[in-house]
């Protein structure tokens, strides 16, 4: 489905039931609906490997929770050259692929096979699943760097985020997350998300500015934050140091627009949440993933922005 930057997910719900309510018209309320997992283990042999028998309606149930509970902004990158983006359910092939790699066809096929309960009989991803594609996630430089199928390591990062949000996302289904950017959500892990998220758009935009292509801090250190964010977090606020500079003579507009927001985010966190140095959970992939969307949006000072140093160098 397409993607809206501004949907926290009642609009993809909306669109979800109604593209459903189709196929109930289409099935009725009586006929029922088998689900039936095969596997070859050697030619000519045919194991089945998972058997359900539901009535329509209790299927098409089954499958709209798990859409609803599992939706996230989805970037799978460049895939031959068409860029691949929605808002949905990661299909369970990509979540084995987002946990894993993509080498295992074994261990692909197992994973599949472990998630269809979790599809069709509602219950929750395993939990070493969860962990798995939000360590992936983490790693950010640790994709495989060569072009494959026309996709860069970006791509592979971008598509493991949005897996690890929806997994995360579903499997704590009771705090209830939004697609949206929660500014009352002050837990620690979510906050720690959205600091890093505005860090590496400050370094983002100085880079921009001067011109250079390089990684940034916020990704080098994405693991070490994720395990250290209260000592990293002081290693990537003094390495702003310099961009910060660069943006105050370019673009202070923009850097004081960032500098409020930091302090703001710092503000909000409880006690001293903030200095504990405890390793974070994959909360933190949701309230950076949140707070990326949302700088990506491009605020109105920004074309104030323009404005005021255009001004300045003709002066």
């Amino acid at each position: 489905m397409q993607v809206n930057q501004g949907d926290a997910g009642q609009a993809f719900g909306q669109r979800l039931a109604k593209l459903l309510a189709g196929y109930r018209a289409e099935l009725g309320s009586t006929n029922e609906v088998m689900v039936m997992g095969l596997d070859s283990a050697t030619p000519g042999r045919m194991a089945v490997t998972y058997y359900r028998e539901l009535g329509s309606s209790e299927f098409l149930k089954r499958i709209e929770a798990w859409h609803k509970d599992h939706a996230w902004y989805q970037n799978y990158g460049q895939n031959f050259g068409k860029e691949v983006k929605f808002i949905g359910a990661p299909a369970p092939k990509d979540i084995a692929e987002a946990a894993f790699g993509s080498r295992n066809e074994k261990l692909i096929k197992a994973t599949v096979e472990r998630l269809l309960p979790c599809i069709i009989d509602g219950q929750s991803v395993p939990r070493d699943l969860v962990e798995s594609v939000t360590r992936r996630a983490c790693n950010r430089l640790g994709m495989e760097r060569k072009k494959r199928n026309g996709r860069t390591y970006e791509d592979e990062w971008e598509k493991v985020l949005g897996i690890a949000c929806a997994l995360f996302k579903g499997y704590h289904k009771e705090r209830d997350y939004q697609m949206a950017l929660e500014l009352n959500r002050t837990s620690r892990d979510y906050l720690y998300g959205r600091l890093l998220a505005i860090a590496e758009n400050i370094e983002d935009r100085a880079l921009y500015v001067a011109d250079e292509k390089r990684d940034t801090s916020a990704a080098k250190l994405m693991q070490r934050f994720a395990d250290h964010p209260f000592s990293t977090w002081k290693t990537i606020e003094l390495s702003l140091s310099p961009y910060k500079t660069r943006l105050r003579a370019k673009r202070p507009v923009f850097l004081a627009v960032m500098e409020k927001q930091l302090d703001e985010v710092v503000n909000l966190f409880q006690a001293d949440d903030f200095m504990e140095d405890r390793k974070l959970s994959g909360e933190f992939l949701l309230g950076y993933h949140c707070q990326r969307q949302s700088l990506r949006a491009k605020p109105e000072t920004e074309q104030d922005e323009n404005t005021e140093i255009t001004t300045s160098e003709t002066n």
